[in-house]
């Protein structure tokens, strides 16, 4: 599909069918069947926006390159806003869904972390009732020294 270049705003039907190289008519049956919907002027000119020009170009593309009748470019129009509207859907879907995981995966975080921090605080418990009923003449060796939290470094895989 050829791309027309062209200014910004409102466009009139002389303007548009020369842009596209259709007669008037063609447009104006375009309009009909319900294709395109350029707005009214005050004087009931048809006045022709971005969006439209870029519908009708589609709609001529599809019938004069493609050779799509009318009923089959209004069923593919059709399935196109279809399509558009449910991949906004899914991308609602998508991005609910990922808030969700987000969501239980500082859950876990947090549940990791305290079970870290509790089985650190009965180690260093369980450590210092040992050193406690030993005899004074034995001496403490490191690796029974209470383990600080500062030394522990916790991972997550994403």
């Amino acid at each position: 599909m050829m791309k027309v270049r062209r200014k910004k705003g409102f466009f009139s039907i002389s303007a548009v069918a020369k842009m596209f190289s259709v007669h008037q008519q063609t447009v104006r049956l375009y309009e009909k069947q319900g294709l395109i919907n350029p707005k009214r002027s005050t004087g009931n000119t048809r006045l022709f926006s971005e969006e439209d020009i870029d519908r009708l170009e589609e709609v001529i593309y599809l019938t004069h390159e493609m050779g799509i009748n009318l009923a089959g470019v209004e069923m593919i129009l059709r399935l196109k806003k279809q399509i558009k509207k449910m991949q906004g859907e899914m991308n609602k879907i998508f991005e609910s869904t990922q808030e969700e995981l987000d969501l239980e995966t500082e859950k876990s975080k947090a549940i990791i972390q305290t079970s870290s921090q509790e089985l650190l605080r009965l180690k260093n418990k369980n450590q210092s009732e040992k050193a406690s009923s030993k005899a004074p003449t034995q001496t403490e060796t490191p690796s029974e020294k209470e383990v600080s939290m500062d030394n522990w470094e916790i991972e997550y895989e994403e």
